[in-house]
C-alpha cells in the first residue's frame, strides 16, 4: 500500500475500519458534556490503584496530564513503564507508535492500551514498511547499500524500528541524534566512497542534525520521495549523497516559518527564539535555541523572569508553559492555532471509557507487537542504548 492507497469517502459522510483506527469504540463513549468526567476519571483510577499506571505525553490536553502518573515524551514513557513491572495496565496517553515502544520494552504481562486507536502520527505514517523495504532494494539495485546504515527517528513504527535492526541499524531521539548518527557513519567509515545514512521519517531533523551538528553541508543531503520511482533520484545522486532523507515531516512542527521568526523578532524587543530540531531548516538557523521538547521545558523553567520566549512546538505545552511561568512573555511561534490533532484525539472521554472497562474487567484498544517485530526493534533500540552519551528522551 502506498500513502495515495487510501479509500475516498465523500466528505463527512462513512468511515473505512481497515484504514480509520479508532473510528469506533466497542461500548458506550461518555459524552464531553457528562460534567461527572473527572469524578468518574478519579473513582476508575483509584479502583485500580496500583494496577494501572497512566502515561502523559506533554503534547496531550491539560484535562488528560491531570489523571497522568509521569509526564515526558515517547521513549522516556516507555522505559517509565518497564520500570513499573507491578503495574498490569499501562495507559498511553500520547500515539500508536509510543504505545507500541511502550509494549516493545515491558513485561509480557503488562498490557499497554491507547484510549483512542485513531491516535496516530502522521510523521510516522509517512514511512510505511513496503515503502522502506522497496527503497533499500533501489538502494542495492545502485549498488550503494552496503555503504548505508538505515537510521529511524523515534516517531516511527515498530516495523520501521524492526527493519533498521535487521539491517544493522538503529533508532535514535531528538536529543541524542548526533550521537547516533557519528556512530552510524563510523560504522561504514572503511567502505571504499564512505559511509551513509538513510534517515526517516523525518527529514528535518536528519538535515539539521548532520548540517548544524555534523558540519555535513546541504548539498550532502538528498531526499528520498517514496512516492517516485526511485526516490525521484538518480544513481548519481545516490553515490554522492552522505545522508540520504526520507521525505516526511511534523504536520506541526513542519508549519513553523522564517518570515514569523523575523516578524516576532522586530515587534517584540529581545525576544528569544526556541524551537524542536523537527522544524524546517531555515527557521531552526534563525532560532536561537534547538532542542527536544525536554530541552524546551528545561529552558523555560531555568529562564530569568521577565524574559521573552517564541516556542516552536506543539500549542498545548506551549500553553502549559505559559500557564506555568506568568512572570515570563511566553507566544507560541505560529500566527494561527494548531494542535497536533491527532495527539488531541486523546481526551477525557476517551480516558474515562479505558479506565472504567478495566475496572469492569474489559481490556480495550491493547496495543500490541507481534515477536519477530519486537525482537528485531529492540535490537536497533538496544544499539542506542549502548552509545555513550545518549539519553532516554525523544
Amino acid at each position: 500500500m502506498t500513502t495515495v492507497d487510501l479509500p475516498l469517502l465523500p466528505l463527512g459522510r462513512g468511515v473505512d475500519l481497515n484504514s480509520e483506527r479508532g473510528v469506533e469504540c466497542p461500548g458506550d463513549l461518555p459524552p464531553a458534556s457528562d460534567p461527572d468526567l473527572v469524578a468518574r476519571a478519579r473513582a476508575a483510577k483509584e479502583a485500580l490503584g496500583d494496577r494501572v499506571f497512566v502515561l502523559g505525553h506533554h503534547y496531550q490536553r491539560d484535562e488528560v496530564i491531570a489523571f497522568a502518573d509521569v509526564t515526558g515524551d515517547s521513549f522516556k514513557l516507555a522505559r517509565d513503564a518497564a520500570a513499573r513491572p507491578e503495574a498490569e495496565f499501562i495507559v498511553f496517553c500520547g500515539v500508536h507508535f509510543m504505545a507500541e515502544s511502550a509494549d516493545i520494552l515491558t513485561g509480557p504481562d503488562q498490557q499497554v492500551i491507547l484510549p483512542d486507536l485513531a491516535a496516530g502520527c502522521s510523521m510516522a505514517d509517512m514511512a510505511r514498511l513496503q515503502q522502506v523495504e522497496a527503497a533499500w532494494d533501489a538502494l542495492a539495485a545502485a549498488g550503494v547499500a552496503d555503504q548505508v546504515v538505515p537510521v529511524t527517528y523515534m516517531n516511527s513504527s515498530a516495523d520501521i524500528k524492526a527493519f533498521c535492526g535487521r539491517h544493522d541499524g538503529v533508532v535514535c531521539t531528538s536529543s541524542n541524534a548526533q550521537a547516533v548518527l557519528e556512530w552510524a557513519f563510523d560504522q561504514k567509515a572503511d567502505v571504499e566512497g564512505g559511509g551513509k545514512v538513510l534517515f526517516f521519517p523525518d527529514q528535518h531533523l536528519g538535515r539539521n542534525t548532520a548540517v548544524l551538528k555534523l558540519g555535513l553541508s546541504l548539498e550532502d543531503c538528498v531526499v528520498w520521495d517514496p512516492r517516485l520511482p526511485d526516490g525521484g533520484l538518480s544513481v548519481e545522486q545516490l553515490r554522492d549523497a552522505r545522508m540520504i532523507l526520507w521525505k516526511g515531516h511534523c504536520s506541526v512542527h513542519g508549519r513553523f516559518s522564517a518570515d514569523t521568526v523575523d516578524e516576532l523578532r522586530a515587534t517584540v524587543p529581545g525576544i528569544q527564539i526556541l524551537v524542536h530540531p523537527e522544524c524546517q531548516h531555515d527557521v531552526v538557523v534563525k532560532a536561537d535555541l534547538v532542542g527536544s521538547t525536554e530541552f524546551i521545558i528545561k529552558t523555560i523553567d531555568e529562564a530569568p523572569a521577565g524574559s521573552a520566549w517564541a516556542i516552536g512546538t506543539e500549542l498545548n505545552l506551549v500553553k502549559r508553559l505559559a500557564d506555568r511561568h506568568p512572570d515570563k512573555r511566553i507566544v507560541f511561534l505560529d500566527r494561527n492555532v494548531c494542535f497536533c490533532s491527532t495527539m488531541n484525539r486523546i481526551d477525557l472521554p476517551h480516558l474515562v471509557w479505558a479506565l472504567e472497562s478495566l475496572v469492569n474487567g474489559v481490556v480495550v484498544n491493547r496495543i500490541e507487537v507481534d515477536p519477530d517485530t519486537e525482537h528485531y526493534a529492540k535490537l536497533a533500540l538496544q544499539r542506542m542504548l549502548d552509545l555513550p552519551g545518549t539519553a532516554p528522551r525523544s
